[in-house]
């Protein structure tokens, strides 16, 4: 299937808000027999987890390492721009988590963020991305500039998991010529993140705001 005939226009517990939802003990062989027939089972098993209070990281992360990428599950929700990586918003989880895909044209990436203490899952759909993850800058404005300590690339179907524990990353789509989506999951919900000026450090709050709802393209950028 080619997306681009769609519409174009380790785990560890945060700190902060994340507490609301510790995680749960790990190393369960059950996990390796979760199976996920499309997106929808995915999405009922996402809310099943998080019937308790707790975020069960390895669980969450098998899930979406279950579910086997078909684009006629998700391509009603995969609304490409042609200038920035847009976030379109699938479900919102009763709000204790925001599920979303985000598309990526070529060459198009994120900025250095954190995730405002929230879980962080990713999952690659379709073509291919890189995370580079850095360390904190030291201070609010150490002016040295950020230190990346890890790249990884994401294949279709791979999984990885962040919070702000684990340091602060970006996201590129590192192909001059083919698309990419994935699939996000972010628990709690979140409104704005920092983002970092690579040379300096010097962080700046930024709104994140969604391209599209459950389909459809919403207007004027609502939250």
């Amino acid at each position: 299937m080619d997306i681009t005939q769609m519409d174009y226009a380790a785990p560890s517990v945060s700190f902060g808000q994340a507490f609301e939802y510790p995680q749960k003990p790990s190393n369960r062989p059950q996990l390796r027999n979760v199976t996920v027939r499309d997106l929808d089972d995915l999405i009922r098993q996402i809310h099943a987890a998080f019937d308790s209070d707790s975020v069960d990281v390895d669980l969450i992360s098998a899930i979406l390492a279950a579910y086997d990428t078909n684009p006629a599950h998700w391509r009603k929700f995969a609304k490409f721009d042609r200038y920035k990586y847009t976030r379109n918003l699938v479900d919102e989880g009763n709000g204790r988590f925001n599920l979303m895909l985000l598309c990526w044209g070529p060459s198009q990436a994120s900025t250095i963020h954190d995730h405002t203490d929230a879980h962080c899952f990713m999952k690659v759909l379709s073509g291919e991305l890189e995370e580079m993850r850095y360390e904190w800058p030291e201070g609010s404005c150490s002016g040295e500039g950020m230190r990346a300590v890890g790249r990884t690339p994401l294949p279709t179907n791979g999984v990885c998991y962040i919070n702000d524990s684990l340091g602060l990353h970006r996201v590129c789509n590192p192909s001059d010529s083919d698309p990419a989506v994935s699939l996000h999951l972010y628990c709690p919900p979140f409104s704005a993140c920092q983002v970092f000026d690579e040379r300096t450090g010097t962080p700046s709050k930024c709104p994140v705001t969604f391209y599209s709802k459950y389909g459809k393209r919403v207007k004027y950028c609502q939250k």
